[in-house]
């Protein structure tokens, strides 16, 4: 079952949600027909509930919200992206066990 602590991110409501937070935010680039994006899915659920209060956790799916995926220049999927403050300050692509995508948000709080 997916986390309540997991934001689901839209080309209408990314800049409020992401580009505005005061907290580092960590944004899942998924696609639905995507396997490794599967597979990642419940580990996103799990980050969301563990930095829940210390970091956003959203999901966009590329999909749906092109504009966006585009303008972050989203070539694989999935890709994870941190931004902080509005700007993009970490990256990973394909699939990341939940400790290390910990260790990740956590370098930026």
């Amino acid at each position: 079952m997916a986390s309540a602590n997991v934001v689901a991110l839209t080309d209408d409501n990314f800049r409020t949600q992401v580009l505005q937070s005061s907290k580092p935010v960590l944004v899942d680039f998924w696609a639905a027909w995507c396997g490794p994006c599967k597979m990642i899915a419940p580990i996103i659920d799990e980050v969301a509930d563990a930095m829940a209060g210390k970091a956003v956790v959203g999901k966009l799916n590329v999909d749906e919200n092109r504009a966006t995926a585009a303008e972050y220049g989203i070539m694989s999927i999935p890709t994870l992206l941190v931004f902080k403050g509005g700007q993009v300050v970490d990256k990973a692509i394909g699939f990341k066990p939940k400790d290390e995508l910990i260790k990740l948000l956590n370098k930026h709080i």
